[in-house]
C-alpha cells in the first residue's frame, strides 16, 4: 500500500473515536439546557449529564489508542483495540514527569515540560497505529506447544507491551522535539487569531477529497498542539474555571462551519437544481434536496460536496475559499458555537446554552448571507462557464447513463447493485466504510463502472491509487459496506472446497470443522484459555468421538445450541484458523 492508502487508514480509523463525541455533545449540551446558569451547580441531573459528557472528553487520548487500533486492524478485532490500551497505558506512564525523572537521574523540575503532555491524542493515535500493525503481524502467530496458551491475539498485547518499552526510549530523547514542532505549528495558526482559522478552515475543505482531513482536524480541535479547540468549548464551565478556554477564542475553529454547512451548500444545492436542463430537473431535485437537507440537520456534506467536486474542481476551491471566509468572519465577530459531530442544526442547538457560545444567532444572520452568496456564485458559475453539474451531462454521453433509474431501495439489493458497478466479488480485496464513504480495494481498477456507481445513487467515485477506490454514498456507507460483506465471496481468501487442494497448515482446522458438523452448522466460533466455545445450528451433527480423535480432551453440550471443546492451547490459535476457513470476507 502507497503513503496515501495508507494515511486514508489511519484517517478512516481517526473516525471510530472522533464518533464518541456526539454522545459527549448531547449529554453536554442538555446539561446546559437545563442549568445555563449554574453549569450543574443548581442541577442534580444537569450536573450528572455535564459529567458524564465531560468522562468522554477527559479520556479522548484513550479512546484514541483504542479505536485507531481497533480501526485500523485487519478484521477490526476487539484483541486490536485491547493491545491499543496496554500500549497507551505502557508508554504514558514511561513517559510521564516522575518516570523520566527517575529513569534519566535528573530532578522533577527539571523534566521537559513536553513529557506533561505526552497523554494526548496524537500518543495515542501513534499508539493505536503501531497496536494495530502488531495485530495484523502477529494475531495468527503459533508458538511451541509449551507457549500455546499465548498464540495468536493472546500474543499481540504482550509484543505490543515490549514495543513500547522501545518507544518510550526513543520517545525520552525525540518527543520534546515533536512535541514542540507541533505547539510552534499551531501556536503560529493561533496567533494568527481569526486568519488562521480561515487558513484552517481552507484546508479542511481541500482536503476532503481525498479523505486526509481528520488529520488536519486534530491538530486544530483536539490536543495534538495545544489547542483542543472541541473539547475545551464542550467543557463549557469547567474549562473556563480551569483556564482552558477563553471567551471568544475557544471555538473559533468550529463557529464558521454553521453558516457553509446549514446555509451555504444548500444554497449552492438550490443553484445546481436551477442550472439543470428542464428534463432533468425533477431527478436533480430529489438528489439535492436530501443532500441540502443532511448538511443543514447534521452537518454531513460529503454527498453534497462530492456532486460537483469531480466534475467542477474549480467550484470547489471556491466552496474552500468561502469556507475560510465564513471561519473567518465568525472568528472575526467572536460569533461563537460549536459542535460535537458537526456543524448542523442540531448541535446548533445544544452548543447554544454552553457558556462559551457568544451570539451565537448571528451564525444564522450569516448563513443567510452566505445562503444568498452561494447561490449566486454557482449559479453564475455554472452558466457563464458551462459546468457539468447535476443535470448537465453532455448531450453526447450514453444514454443509459443520463437515465433516470431508481437505485434499489434494500440494503440487499443495493449491495449486490454495487456489487456489480466494483467488478464483482472476485475484484474486492477489502471493504470497509468511514461515515459517508465505501473505501475499497480492488484487484483491478478497470473494471470499477464510475457510471454505474453514480446511477446507483452514489455521489462521487474517488480513485486514489491502482487499488484504492472510494464511493461516496451518504451516511448509509457502514451498513451498505456490511451488506456488501455478506453478500461479496471474493473479498477474501475463500474455504476450500471439495477436491481442492489443501494447505498442510489448514488440515487439521478443516477437520474440527468436519467434526462439527460442517461450516454450515457453525454460526459462532470462539475460544476461552483452553475452549473452543461454539454456536451450533444442530448439535446432533457434532461428531465428538472424531473430536476426541483429533486430540479433544472432551466436548461439552450445554442448552440447545451451545457447544465447548476442550482442546488446551491451541484454542485461540485452532479458534481464528476455523474462523478463517468458514467466513469469505474480511
Amino acid at each position: 500500500m502507497n503513503v496515501l492508502g495508507y494515511l486514508q487508514r489511519i484517517g478512516r480509523a481517526l473516525m471510530v473515536p472522533v464518533a464518541t463525541l456526539p454522545a459527549a455533545a448531547i449529554m453536554m449540551g442538555i446539561g446546559y439546557w437545563i442549568d445555563p446558569v449554574g453549569w450543574g451547580a443548581q442541577s442534580a441531573l444537569a450536573a450528572f449529564l455535564i459529567k458524564a459528557g465531560a468522562a468522554i472528553i477527559d479520556n479522548m487520548s484513550v479512546l484514541f489508542a483504542i479505536g485507531v487500533a481497533y480501526g485500523m486492524s485487519k478484521d477490526k478485532d476487539g484483541a486490536a483495540a485491547l493491545a491499543g490500551l496496554v500500549g497507551y497505558l505502557v508508554l504514558t506512564t514511561l513517559l510521564s514527569p516522575g518516570a523520566v525523572a527517575q529513569i534519566q537521574s535528573i530532578p522533577l523540575a527539571e523534566v521537559p515540560k513536553a513529557f506533561g503532555k505526552s497523554n494526548n491524542q496524537f500518543v495515542g493515535s501513534l499508539t493505536g497505529v503501531i497496536a494495530a500493525e502488531l495485530y495484523n503481524r502477529f494475531s495468527q502467530v503459533e508458538l511451541h506447544k509449551a507457549l500455546a496458551f499465548f498464540s495468536g491475539r493472546r500474543l499481540v498485547p504482550i509484543i505490543t507491551s515490549f514495543a513500547m518499552i522501545a518507544l518510550a526510549f526513543v520517545l525520552m530523547f525525540v518527543w520534546p522535539l515533536i512535541y514542540n514542532a507541533l505547539v510552534s505549528f499551531g501556536m503560529g495558526i493561533k496567533d494568527m487569531g481569526a486568519t488562521g482559522a480561515g487558513i484552517y478552515a481552507f484546508f479542511n475543505r481541500l482536503l476532503i477529497p481525498v479523505g486526509l482531513h481528520h488529520a488536519l482536524n486534530s491538530v486544530f480541535w483536539f490536543d495534538v498542539a495545544g489547542i483542543n479547540d472541541i473539547p475545551n468549548f464542550l467543557g463549557g464551565a469547567k474549562s473556563l474555571a480551569e483556564g482552558k478556554a477563553i471567551l471568544g477564542v475557544t471555538g473559533i475553529y468550529q463557529a464558521g462551519f454553521f453558516p457553509i454547512m446549514m446555509f451555504g451548500l444548500p444554497g449552492a444545492a438550490l443553484a445546481i437544481y436551477h442550472a439543470a436542463k428542464p428534463e432533468n430537473k425533477e431527478r436533480v431535485a430529489s438528489i439535492m434536496l436530501a443532500a441540502a437537507i443532511a448538511s443543514f440537520f447534521t452537518g454531513v456534506t460529503e454527498p453534497l460536496e462530492f456532486s460537483f467536486m469531480l466534475v467542477a474542481p474549480a467550484l470547489y476551491v471556491v466552496h474552500a475559499l468561502l469556507t475560510g471566509i465564513s471561519v473567518f468572519l465568525a472568528a472575526s465577530f467572536q460569533w461563537i458555537a460549536g459542535f460535537g459531530f458537526s456543524a448542523g442544526l442540531v448541535d446548533l442547538v445544544l452548543s447554544s446554552r454552553n457558556p462559551l457560545a457568544l451570539k451565537w444567532y448571528m451564525l444564522i444572520v450569516q448563513g443567510l448571507v452566505f445562503f444568498a452568496l452561494y447561490y449566486v456564485v454557482f449559479r453564475a458559475a455554472i452558466r457563464a462557464f458551462n459546468l457539468r453539474t447535476p443535470g448537465r451531462e453532455a448531450d453526447d454521453a450514453p444514454a443509459e447513463a443520463q437515465a433516470a433509474t431508481a437505485p434499489p431501495q434494500g440494503l440487499t439489493e443495493q449491495a449486490r447493485a454495487y456489487l456489480a458497478a466494483v467488478g464483482g466479488n472476485a475484484n474486492l480485496e477489502s471493504i470497509d466504510a468511514c461515515i459517508t464513504r465505501l473505501r475499497l480495494v480492488v484487484r483491478d481498477m478497470a473494471l470499477v463502472d464510475e457510471k454505474q456507481a453514480l446511477r446507483l445513487g452514489a455521489s462521487g467515485v474517488v480513485r486514489l491509487d491502482a487499488r484504492n477506490v472510494q464511493i461516496i454514498v451518504g451516511p448509509q456507507a457502514e451498513r451498505i459496506a456490511q451488506a456488501l460483506r455478506e453478500h461479496s465471496t471474493g473479498a477474501a481468501q475463500p474455504a476450500p472446497t471439495a477436491g481442492a487442494p489443501v494447505a498442510p497448515e489448514d488440515e487439521r482446522p478443516l477437520a474440527f470443522i468436519a467434526a462439527l458438523g460442517g461450516a454450515a452448522n457453525l454460526s459462532v466460533v470462539d475460544a476461552c484459555i483452553s475452549r473452543l466455545r461454539l454456536t451450533v445450528a444442530d448439535p446432533a451433527r457434532v461428531d465428538a468421538r472424531a473430536l476426541r480423535q483429533l486430540g479433544a480432551s472432551g466436548v461439552v453440550t450445554l442448552g440447545a445450541q451451545n457447544v465447548q471443546v476442550i482442546v488446551g492451547g491451541e484454542a485461540e490459535g485452532l479458534a481464528a484458523a476455523i474462523r478463517r476457513l468458514q467466513t469469505p470476507v474480511k
